[in-house]
C-alpha cells in the first residue's frame, strides 16, 4: 500500500529538473577508468525544468556550454549558453530559424577556425549546419540543410579517415541507427548503404560528443532499455565505412550524487566533461502545471498549421 501510495504522489505531485555538471577529467582517463570522477561540480540550478543536453567549447581561454533551456509550460526548449559556468549570465543564442519552434541538442562541431552546430530541429525534419558566431554576442547563422524529410533527433557528427560522418535517430523510430556520409561539409550527405542500421535501446540514439581516445573512436549513446534518460553507454565504433558498420558496448554511465534518477548527455574536451543530471522534486503547484500545459499543448494543436 505504501509503494501505490508513494507512486501516486510521486505522479500527481513530482516533476523532473534537469541541470548541468562537470568535472576536470581526460577522455583517456574516462575510458581507462570507466566511470565519471567523484570530484564533480554541479552548476547553480535555474528556473528551467531541462537545463540538459550540454555541450563544451574551450575558446580563447573560456569555457562555453551550449545547452537546452526548456520551461516545460511552455514545451519550447531554446539554445542557451553560458561563459565559464556562470548560469545567472546565459543568453539565449539567436539565429535559428524557422523561430518558434522546439531547439535542443545543440552538437559543436570544429572545423577550419570555424565552429559550427547542428542544433535539433526535429519540427522542420531537417539536420541544419549553423557557423557560430562570437561579437559582439552569440549568433548562429545557418550555412545549409544537410539532410531532410524526417523528424531527426540527436543528430552527432564526425571526422574520421576523411569523411563527414552524420549519426542521427528519427522520432518515433525506436532501434533505429541512420548514418550519413560527406567528403566535406558543404558536400552532399549521402545514406549508409545499411540504413536504416537495427540496434538494440541501448544504442541507436546518441548522447554527445563522438570522441577519440588512442585513435579508437568512441560514441555515447541513450541507454532506452528501461526508461529515457537513465544511463549512457560509451559504445567504441570498431568499423566504420559506406558499406560496412559494427559497433561494441564498452560500458555503462549512471546517474549519480543529487541527480541520481538519469544522465543523457555527455561533452568531452581536452580535460573537462560537461554532462547533464535528473532529479525528481516535490511541489504542491506541480498539478496547477500539468493541467496548464495539457490545455497549452491541446490549444496549440487546434490552431490550424500555417506550415509550407
Amino acid at each position: 500500500m505504501a509503494t501505490i501510495l508513494n507512486k501516486l504522489i510521486d505522479t500527481i505531485f513530482c516533476s523532473d529538473k534537469w541541470n548541468i555538471g562537470y568535472v576536470n577529467q581526460t577522455p583517456g582517463n574516462l575510458i581507462e577508468t570507466q566511470k565519471i570522477s567523484n570530484n564533480v561540480t554541479w552548476l547553480k540550478e535555474s528556473s528551467a525544468d531541462y537545463a540538459a543536453d550540454p555541450f563544451v567549447l574551450v575558446r580563447n581561454k573560456s569555457v562555453l556550454i551550449f545547452y537546452e533551456n526548456l520551461k516545460k509550460l511552455f514545451e519550447k526548449g531554446t539554445i542557451n549558453v553560458i561563459k565559464d559556468f556562470d548560469v545567472s549570465g546565459q543568453k539565449k543564442v539567436k539565429g535559428i530559424t524557422p523561430e518558434k519552434i522546439h531547439l535542443s541538442y545543440p552538437y559543436i562541431l570544429k572545423e577550419d577556425n570555424k565552429i559550427y552546430c547542428i542544433p535539433e530541429t526535429a519540427a522542420v525534419s531537417e539536420i541544419s549546419l549553423y557557423e557560430v558566431g562570437f561579437e559582439p554576442e552569440v549568433v548562429f547563422s545557418k550555412n545549409r540543410t544537410l539532410v531532410k524529410g524526417e523528424p531527426f533527433v540527436d543528430s552527432s557528427i564526425v571526422k574520421h579517415n576523411d569523411k563527414y560522418w552524420l549519426f542521427t535517430s528519427v522520432k518515433k523510430k525506436p532501434g533505429q541507427l541512420f548514418i550519413y556520409h560527406a567528403d566535406a561539409l558543404d558536400s552532399e550527405f549521402k545514406p549508409h548503404k545499411l540504413n536504416p542500421i537495427i540496434t538494440d535501446k541501448k544504442s541507436y540514439r546518441n548522447a554527445g560528443v563522438i570522441f577519440y581516445v588512442n585513435n579508437q573512436l568512441y560514441r555515447p549513446t541513450q541507454n532506452l532499455e528501461k526508461k529515457y534518460g537513465g544511463s549512457i553507454m560509451i559504445n567504441q565504433i570498431i568499423e566504420l565505412s559506406e558499406t560496412k558498420f559494427s559497433s561494441e558496448s564498452k560500458f555503462e554511465i549512471l546517474p549519480f550524487g543529487p541527480y541520481h534518477e538519469g544522465i543523457h548527455n555527455i561533452s568531452l574536451s581536452d580535460n573537462l566533461i560537461v554532462f547533464d543530471g535528473k532529479r525528481r522534486y516535490f511541489s504542491l503547484g506541480v498539478p496547477f502545471k500539468k493541467a496548464l500545459r495539457r490545455l497549452i499543448y491541446y490549444s496549440e494543436k487546434a490552431v490550424p498549421s500555417t506550415k509550407v
